[in-house]
């Protein structure tokens, strides 16, 4: 059998890929504005349950885009999911992107409780967000930090402007984002054991870019 390739540019390939994913979405409905956030978690995981997976609260993304307007910064549990952030759209916008998982006070505090890294790194995140920065959460690989994101919010020490909730694996990976679920903080989730910090990077980038050109169709 002759392998026939497609004729596509380089710089044409993304557009491409994203004609493509509306092809086969075919006929089923997304709302229009978590369409791009869909389209783009499909676009980087080739999974099209993404499509019913995806659960948003009221008015989330427009909510994360407000806020990414507004300088928002970007906490990741991994550093996968920061390097995929795009820092130069979130930079564009006075935010700036963290993962404080490596950091040595994270490591030595969790090492003291008996915790892991990222239920430590969610609580220093929280001192950030005390000292006044609007904190958009995206979580792509521990569940802790999405169980320690609902303790904080629940003893009212921390209100984030968004949680993309998107662990992927097995234990506690689906109670955790329905506890987030539970909670009056906007969210994107992916329901069940799919997600990761390529998807948890997607959806932030999905935001970034709807922000930016909302800001360049204004000018």
């Amino acid at each position: 059998m002759k392998v026939k390739l497609q004729n596509v540019l380089p710089t044409e390939i993304e557009k491409r890929s994203f004609e493509m994913i509306t092809e086969e979405l075919g006929d089923r409905k997304i709302d229009p504005i978590n369409e791009p956030v869909v389209k783009r978690v499909i676009h980087t995981s080739a999974d099209f349950d993404y499509y019913e997976n995806l659960k948003f609260s009221t008015d989330a993304v427009k909510k994360g885009i407000e806020a990414i307007k507004k300088g928002a910064c970007i906490v990741t549990d991994t550093k996968m999911a920061y390097s995929g952030v795009n820092k130069s759209v979130l930079e564009s916008f006075g935010g700036e992107a963290f993962c404080f998982m490596s950091d040595e006070d994270v490591a030595k505090i969790a090492k003291q409780n008996g915790s892991t890294r990222a239920t430590a790194s969610m609580d220093k995140a929280a001192d950030l967000a005390a000292n006044g920065k609007p904190i958009i959460f995206a979580i792509g690989n521990a569940p802790t930090a999405l169980v320690r994101l609902y303790e904080l919010i629940e003893e009212g020490k921390l209100s984030p402007e968004l949680i993309i909730g998107v662990p992927v694996g097995f234990v506690n990976v689906v109670e955790s984002k329905e506890l987030i679920m539970e909670t009056d903080v906007p969210y994107i989730v992916a329901k069940g054991r799919k997600g990761g910090s390529n998807v948890a990077a997607a959806i932030c980038n999905a935001m970034l870019y709807m922000a930016r050109d909302q800001r360049d169709q204004s000018k």
